[in-house]
């Protein structure tokens, strides 16, 4: 789970005493390597030395893309090689300008914004999704210095609990926007919430594509099939190991993923047992617990190995309430015949020992084939590239 609220009261006094038992833990015998309150662990350096305790596999390269970009989160690419860059509780959306030689530009292109996570790029028209609007901004690429934003819907609950958006546009022209639930467990009354809808720009009226879902913050379509997969966080205070963060598939919509009565594959949900697990869709793999895996991509490009090529690249932004920390690095996925068929760590080092400099956001596979990688704690994106030696 990414957040940090929990208005649900259902889980106040069970979540009470995680929190007492885990302080105990932490400061009997983990000493000073306790995760803070609100999830965000001290920084040790910067980006540029933080770089070097970064593990890739043989070949690999991570170098800075570009810094200072103030919580930059979802990324999306442009005309003209401009990278654009969504932001939480910052407010700010950014334009990364190509590099000329030196330094790349960058350009704030709005401010004092509600959580504007999601950015999409489509007919040359910026999409920006805050938490209860949907933004345009027109022919972006011409008006960097004097950008201007109409609204499109303004059709989505205004909760922050969850409200920030990951969005994209699918393979049928249509916008991706999410709806996390408002809760840790709940069953709100609007059946919009635990969704991803969809809906069509110049109408700006969403339609439920899927549900069942607590809160995902990353999606991207097979390349290869055009079907959907989406990453979703799992609930808190079920202990630190489960339930499993999940990675899912919706090849078609009106499939259920089963929350709030069922997490992972098969761990029933304690406060609403009303359901069992074999009603509903289960995750394509279980992911780590906690571990809140937010963006995803398939890998399209060629500069990497074989064995990268359609598989699937997430994000782990890293547990914020568990005993021992976990996440905070980039997973790699193998993917075979519409499924996903093993895991395993692509890029780590954001975290060392209990303490993380860093926290992967999103990823994004660029025309030449390089993976970025987005650090909302760090400020920056980073450019992880292949060179065969």
């Amino acid at each position: 789970m990414e957040g940090f609220n929990h208005s649900d009261t259902g889980s106040k006094n069970r979540g009470s005493m995680f929190v007492i038992l885990r302080l105990l833990i932490c400061t009997v015998v983990l000493l000073n390597a306790c995760v803070s309150p609100a999830g965000l662990l001290p920084s040790l350096t910067s980006p540029e030395e933080g770089l070097k305790q970064i593990k890739l596999p043989k070949g690999f390269q991570i170098e800075l893309y570009a810094d200072e970009i103030e919580g930059a989160r979802s990324m999306c690419l442009g005309t003209d090689g401009i990278l654009y860059v969504g932001s939480r509780s910052e407010g700010n959306v950014f334009a990364v300008l190509p590099s000329n030689g030196s330094k790349r530009e960058i350009i704030k292109l709005s401010e004092n914004l509600n959580s504007p996570n999601g950015v999409a790029f489509r007919n040359g028209d910026l999409y920006v999704a805050e938490i209860n609007r949907i933004l345009r901004f027109k022919d972006i690429s011409n008006n960097l210095k004097n950008p201007s934003y109409e609204v499109i819907s303004d059709a989505y609950p205004s909760d922050t609990h969850h409200g920030w958006k990951f969005i994209r546009f699918g393979p049928d022209g249509m916008l991706y926007v999410p709806v996390g639930m408002p809760c840790n467990v709940c069953k709100p009354d609007n059946p919009i919430y635990g969704t991803i809808t969809r809906l069509d720009p110049e109408d700006g009226k969403p339609e439920i594509f899927a549900e069942g879902i607590r809160n995902t913050v990353g999606f991207d379509w097979d390349p290869q099939t055009k079907e959907l997969w989406f990453t979703d966080n799992g609930r808190d205070w079920m202990g630190d190991n489960q339930p499993p963060d999940e990675l899912n598939r919706a090849p078609e919509p009106g499939m259920n993923f089963g929350f709030p009565y069922c997490h992972g594959a098969n761990i029933p949900e304690p406060e609403f047992p009303e359901h069992d697990c074999s009603e509903f869709t289960p995750p394509a793999l279980e992911l780590g617990p906690h571990v809140a895996a937010l963006g995803m991509r398939f890998y399209t490009g060629t500069m990497f190995p074989e064995k990268y090529h359609q598989g699937i690249f997430i994000a782990e932004h890293g547990s914020w309430n568990r005993t021992v920390p976990i996440g905070y690095r980039v997973m790699f996925v193998k993917t075979d015949n519409n499924k996903a068929v093993s895991k395993e760590i692509f890029a780590e080092g954001w975290l060392q020992g209990a303490t993380a400099w860093g926290r992967p956001a999103d990823v994004l596979v660029m025309p030449d084939g390089s993976l970025l990688v987005s650090d909302d704690k760090a400020d920056a994106v980073y450019r992880i590239s292949y060179q065969n030696e």
